[in-house]
């Protein structure tokens, strides 16, 4: 593993307050590797056996019960997943399949909870991570069933401007496809609330998203923390 690699991940909160020889020990038994792009990764239902490390790429993460798929969350570098299931050493209940071509780091899922185990600094950085995704999971739970499709489009977009720190021109970071199972709606919902956006000052050309009346945008949304989680969206 390259040195920039150790210290990308070194630098993330879930590993950052790590005792230097209890990191060094978790790295050890950790490899890096490419995968190429639709290469499925884990399946629902399967072990948990690593916590995978995002470096290069993107991933989906994703559920599917009979004939039908949802998106879960779609992960950009540098970030961690799927936590809780290695620390639980239970299934995942996620599957997990590169959009892109994407270098991973996998660690074994064992030696992540012996370092629970044995590390202060890593542990209390586990459950803050774990609390986190919990807390982030109710206020998406709670969009999706409290705002209806222009809305929660629109808190989305709203949000994902925060990201690009405030400006009112970004690139959609994911195909539209998965932007509406993400949202929880069909592509042809997507385009309807899309359109219905127009009148709150949101216009799209291909991926390109300009926001013309960030004020009206914010009318419609009215963010609210309880919510959104601005800086936290995939």
């Amino acid at each position: 593993m390259r040195d920039e690699d150790r210290n990308d991940i070194r630098n993330l909160a879930l590993f950052r307050n790590m005792a230097t020889p209890a990191f060094d020990a978790l790295m050890h038994a950790a490899y890096d590797q490419i995968f190429p792009a639709q290469l499925e990764l884990v399946q629902q239902g399967e072990d948990a056996n690593f916590l995978h490390v995002l470096l290069e790429g993107a991933v989906e993460l994703y559920a599917n019960w009979q004939d039908r798929d949802t998106t879960m969350a779609v992960v950009h570098p540098v970030t961690t997943f799927i936590l809780a299931a290695c620390m639980r050493d239970a299934p995942y209940l996620m599957s997990a399949r590169t959009l892109q071509r994407s270098r991973i780091v996998l660690i074994p899922a064992v030696d992540v909870r012996a370092a629970f185990g044995r590390d202060h600094g890593f542990a209390l950085a586990a459950v803050q991570e774990l609390s986190e995704g919990y807390r982030n999971l109710v206020r998406h739970a709670k969009n999706l069933k409290l705002r209806n499709a222009r809305e929660r489009l629109g808190a989305y977009l709203w949000q994902r401007s925060l990201e690009e720190g405030g400006t009112q021109g970004f690139v959609l970071p994911q195909e539209k496809r998965l932007l509406a199972s993400y949202l929880g709606m069909t592509p042809e919902s997507l385009s309807r609330a899309f359109k219905a956006l127009r009148d709150h000052g949101v216009h799209i050309d291909g991926m390109r998203i300009t926001i013309t009346d960030p004020a009206a945008l914010k009318a419609l949304v009215q963010p609210n923390n309880l919510l959104d989680t601005a800086l936290n969206i995939p």
